[in-house]
């Protein structure tokens, strides 16, 4: 019997056109899929209305899952200021519908999450959606049209991953600052 908590994250994929999200049921070391889909903003014209959309619809996915954190794409730096500005937009603004419920926020970067999923930072989103597949045990019907949902899990899944790793207290920038700060620990004695 597991008698670790059982928790619920949120993930989101934040885009302008279509955005991901993905909730996630963890308890120790196991992950089950709750939802996963995507919010189609295509439809609408009016840039503030759909940032609007996207508040009202976070905060429906709050209500409805009770998500204990979530876990949010940082937008990807491309060339294109004017895209990232809409992109930082709408993270900003599911950031706040998490906010305004008490969510706990973390953020990680497209390279981390797809190396957390597929260990591999340049994968494709087939590649972290076929991975999430198998991890996760999903039918392919259950499989979404849109790579938003997938990645939107993915982000939930990385977040999972790095609350399960141990992480050590004592961080060191090199061997040597190890050994300075360790030589009680360290056999000085060579072997005969």
């Amino acid at each position: 019997m597991n008698n670790e908590a059982e928790r619920i994250i949120l993930g989101i994929d934040p885009g302008t056109n279509v955005m991901g999200y993905g909730v996630l049921r963890t308890q120790g070391n196991k992950a089950s899929v709750l939802a996963m889909g995507v919010i189609d903003l295509r439809k609408m014209t009016d840039p503030y209305l759909r940032l609007g959309r996207i508040f009202e619809r976070v905060t429906g996915i709050i209500d409805s899952y009770l998500p204990d954190e979530m876990a949010i794409e940082a937008p990807f730096f491309g060339k294109n200021v004017q895209s990232m500005l809409k992109l930082g937009r709408a993270q900003g603004v599911a950031i706040a519908a998490a906010i305004r419920h008490d969510v706990p926020i973390h953020e990680y970067a497209p390279l981390k999450i797809k190396m957390a999923i597929t260990g591999q930072g340049q994968a494709s989103k087939e590649q972290v959606a076929a991975m999430l597949q198998r991890l996760l045990k999903l039918e392919a019907q259950d499989m979404p049209k849109f790579m938003d949902a997938t990645d939107a899990l993915a982000a939930a899944y990385c977040h999972f991953l790095q609350r399960n790793t141990p992480q050590s207290d004592h961080k060191y920038n090199s061997w040597k600052e190890f050994a300075n700060r360790n030589a009680t620990r360290i056999n000085t004695h060579s072997k005969p």
